[in-house]
């Protein structure tokens, strides 16, 4: 049977189990904030780098095209002087730079027409991927927005636990709340049970004496604890 100290210790460990679990979980949502945020630039860059490839190429494409008229204006020219010319080798001169030119303007439309299927190709990747990332960046605010009401109401709940805590402190006597303080502050759960004579606790074989005490059989001792460990240990009958 236990003792009304030890009842009353349970009766504490209790709430203060409950307030331990709420402050881990409120100190965890701004890791898990974090987290989110962090997926959340992931998304916008994987965007800005599919959008950055398509204007990368299309830049790649304003500068073939620059380069194709610059020779196709060079070609022009070629074509006036050999007109204008009466030396053969004059104008075989000019018709090999006017081959040259073709030649070099064939190769850049070429590129160019590489270039604009892989315009095409980056604007549909890019279409379908900012789609997707949109959607996920929604899910991902969403859930941002889910756990900051979250710490609004894990806040409500641990003032609650601890008014509580506090409450079921109050008809302890100091002895047994000041050995319940130096306990927690080391380790958790801090009244423990028997079984098998071993300790709840650190589950090593517990002394006679502290086994005979936790029975209710040395009145003198209120509060056996164990000589491993030192928790608050009772007898569960």
């Amino acid at each position: 049977m236990l003792t009304p100290a030890l009842e009353k210790l349970l009766i504490l460990q209790d709430r203060d189990t409950r307030r331990l679990n709420l402050e881990a979980q409120l100190k965890a949502v701004p890791c898990d904030i974090t987290l989110v945020e962090q997926k959340i630039a992931a998304e916008k860059a994987a965007i800005d780098g599919a959008r950055a490839e398509w204007r990368e190429l299309e830049s790649k494409k304003k500068l073939l095209e620059t380069e194709i008229g610059s020779l196709e204006n060079q070609l022009a020219k070629y074509r006036n002087q050999q007109m204008q010319v009466r030396k053969n080798d004059e104008f075989q001169a000019l018709g090999h730079e006017i081959t040259t030119t073709q030649t070099a303007i064939g190769a850049l439309e070429e590129q160019e027409l590489q270039v604009m299927f892989a315009i095409d190709e980056a604007r549909k990747k890019f279409a379908a991927a900012e789609s997707a990332m949109k959607q996920n960046i929604a899910g991902h605010e969403e859930r941002i927005r889910t756990l900051r009401e979250r710490d609004l109401s894990l806040a409500a709940e641990l003032q609650a636990a601890q008014a509580e805590v506090a409450a079921a402190r109050v008809p302890l006597d100091e002895p047994a709340w000041r050995l319940y303080d130096r306990i927690a502050a080391q380790k958790q759960p801090v009244c423990v049970p028997i079984r098998g004579a071993k300790c709840g606790g650190c589950h090593l074989k517990v002394s006679s004496e502290a086994e005979s005490a936790s029975r209710g059989k040395n009145p003198d001792i209120k509060l056996p604890v164990c000589d491993q460990c030192g928790r608050i240990v009772y007898w569960e009958s």
